[in-house]
């Protein structure tokens, strides 16, 4: 008999599935998890890239709640996101347009995230990165691996949905009757879990149900996942601080 090739028996290998009855190849399923991860990673080291400019050059801080056009300009960038989906959602498979987009989409968020960590300790907003950080890596590990046995997490979309709908009307009341640090500190809690089931759901759907032309949506949904998991444990943090 001819010796066998030494093949590497690792999970990016191709040689295994990644979850039961898979039908599709699995070297292409890698090639794809690996291209969503980039463009998140990429998105990711520009919005600390561009939040620490906003945290570290107090003028721009100062502009911002200080003046009028500053207030203007931060509406902006907190409407701008959603109105960029669009655009988005119509060209996100034609290149290099949805890159652009999404590049718009990543520095406006990453100003309002910014905004946010300027008046917040360091102390605060560092451990809101470490938890959050090793959170996202957790959870993301734990459904590669139940996805490997088997399980499903499809059935989290309809409940996660009904549970950010709760967290907008509780954040709807909290701004018209403000109940205190012990409610903010419950709304950052519950932001955190519903959150974190979100970081398993399109972490499930990465592994089985986009499409490999759904690259974009698929880094839109996991950055933020993490953006608003990070948001949320500062939100706790900070209440707990003051």
């Amino acid at each position: 008999m001819f010796a066998q090739p030494f093949r590497k028996n690792d999970v990016e290998s191709g040689s295994r599935p990644l979850y039961p009855m898979m039908l599709e190849s699995p070297e292409l399923r890698w090639s794809f998890i690996r291209k969503v991860y980039s463009i998140l990673c990429f998105q990711l080291l520009a919005t600390i890239a561009v939040a620490s400019v906003v945290v570290s050059v107090h003028p721009i801080a100062t502009f911002f709640v200080s003046t009028g056009a500053g207030l203007a300009l931060y509406i902006v960038l907190i409407i701008m996101p959603f109105i960029v989906l669009c655009p988005l959602y119509y060209y996100h498979q034609r290149h290099p347009v949805n890159y652009l987009l999404l590049g718009v989409f990543t520095i406006c968020l990453a100003f309002a995230v910014g905004l946010t960590c300027a008046f917040t300790s360091g102390k605060v907003i560092l451990e809101s990165v470490i938890l959050t950080a090793v959170v996202v890596l957790s959870l993301t590990l734990y459904t590669f691996w139940a996805a490997r046995r088997g399980h499903d997490f499809n059935f989290l979309g309809p409940f996660l949905f009904g549970a950010i709908i709760v967290l907008m009307v509780f954040a709807f009341i909290q701004i018209l009757f403000p109940l205190g640090k012990i409610s903010v500190m419950i709304y950052g809690c519950l932001a955190s879990i519903i959150f974190c089931g979100y970081i398993i759901y399109d972490t499930d759907n990465l592994i089985k149900r986009y499409t490999y032309d759904e690259y974009i949506w698929a880094a839109v949904s996991l950055y933020l996942d993490v953006i608003n998991l990070f948001l949320s444990l500062l939100t706790v943090f900070r209440a707990a601080d003051s």
